[in-house]
């Protein structure tokens, strides 16, 4: 049996982008984080979980 071959890698993607985000919050105090956050949410267009 051979191993097909894959054209899309998920973990490989969801790693850059937890690396990404970390790099951009390293420093950053709680309430930065916050804000952070909710204007990555706002830019997305996407609701939050449960509104």
């Amino acid at each position: 049996m051979s191993k097909k071959k894959k054209t899309f890698d998920a973990v490989k993607m969801m790693r850059e982008i937890r690396y990404k985000i970390s790099s951009e919050t390293v420093n950053m105090t709680f309430d930065e984080l916050k804000k952070y956050i909710e204007t990555r949410l706002k830019q997305s267009g996407l609701k939050p979980i449960g509104q």
